[in-house]
């Protein structure tokens, strides 16, 4: 008899401590859950541009504040990149309309990405941007201004109750790792925590792989940034204050021919730089970048640079170099087995 009430109370305590352990981890599950939801009002420390300052120069960008007192369902965003990234959060719904649609497309995002409303394939100015009726605009820094190509400046939205959020990695200072730090915050504004980790992980892990596969290349490679489709009328751009680019090309262990502050290089310069390679921009599916990496090889003022003599002319995505969003590093990830053939072999 002992033996059997011993056995049932051994039981009815097993039971007992089992119950106490599902509520346990039921309870850990429910706090992890509502750690992940955002709670408004929200306030994220983000950027305006600075007044005055000259948008063909160097801005500098200080610090503001925005609030969100709910998840935005009606963005406008500003370039094809920025509403890409938003789709891979799954936000699709909450995308009022998007500007600037031109350059490279991410194809796993395109069935979703065609259904959004097209604003132009050019940059937009306010008044089509405020033609959405947005709850927010988002995007490229440098977009906003009160001009014929800009959404309005941070100023003249909040002034109407129209928050914004402007990526870090598109101003001075931002680097392609400012993509993780802008994640976060779009995960909190959206109220997508989870999939904001998700792609975030998704999105370090190829970066990782990126270096790791570059990592016994010893020497570093000088180019020059043509920014021009025309081999008649050759110029360069200096990038140095585009950090953000600055940063791709130190991914691939690529750094700037020149040391100048940023704007036209003239070909003199890049004459005397002599860069190893030449980097020319496609922004359409025109052939004008075919044809500027043609009339470089057969032009006679340029024909004693290194990068000619070599066959070292490379065609690169406009929005892969100036997107400031994760699509970079898919086209980074390409370059670097044009820059270095032996990857693509692996």
């Amino acid at each position: 008899m002992k033996k059997i009430i011993t056995a049932t109370i051994l039981g009815l305590s097993a039971l007992t401590l089992a119950a106490c352990a599902q509520k346990t981890t039921e309870k850990s599950t429910s706090t992890a859950s509502q750690s992940d939801k955002t709670t408004y009002p929200l306030t994220i420390k983000n950027y305006r541009k600075s007044v005055g300052s000259d948008s063909k120069a160097d801005p500098t960008w200080p610090e503001s504040t925005q609030t969100f007192t709910h998840a935005p369902k009606k963005v406008l965003a500003n370039t094809r990149p920025m509403a890409e990234l938003l789709l891979h959060l799954g936000l699709e719904k909450s995308i009022a309309g998007v500007g600037a649609v031109f350059g490279e497309k991410d194809a796993s995002v395109e069935a979703e990405f065609d259904k959004l409303k097209n604003l132009g394939d050019n940059y937009i100015p306010q008044e089509t941007a405020l033609s959405v009726d947005p709850d927010m605009v988002f995007g490229r820094g440098g977009l906003f201004e009160k001009s014929e190509w800009g959404v309005g400046t941070v100023e003249s939205l909040n002034e109407m109750n129209i928050p914004t959020y402007i990526m870090k990695t598109s101003i001075k200072g931002g680097t392609f790792d400012s993509i993780y730090g802008d994640i976060d915050n779009l995960g909190k504004i959206f109220n997508v925590k989870p999939a904001a980790d998700k792609f975030k992980g998704e999105l370090k892990a190829r970066e990782t792989a990126l270096k790791d596969s570059l990592k016994d290349v010893k020497k570093t490679q000088t180019f020059a940034y043509i920014h021009s489709n025309d081999p008649a009328d050759i110029s360069g751009y200096s990038l140095t204050g585009d950090t953000f680019s600055v940063s791709l090309f130190k991914m691939l262990k690529l750094k700037q021919a020149y040391d100048v502050p940023t704007g036209t290089v003239s070909i003199e310069k890049i004459i005397e730089s002599d860069p190893d390679i030449i980097i020319i921009p496609k922004w359409d599916d025109t052939d004008n970048a075919e044809k500027t990496v043609k009339g470089l090889y057969s032009s006679d003022k340029v024909s004693n640079l290194k990068a000619i003599k070599n066959k070292k002319v490379y065609i690169l995505n406009y929005n892969y170099m100036f997107g400031y969003s994760y699509q970079s590093l898919a086209g980074f990830e390409e370059f670097a087995k044009v820059v270095y053939p032996e990857l693509a072999k692996k």
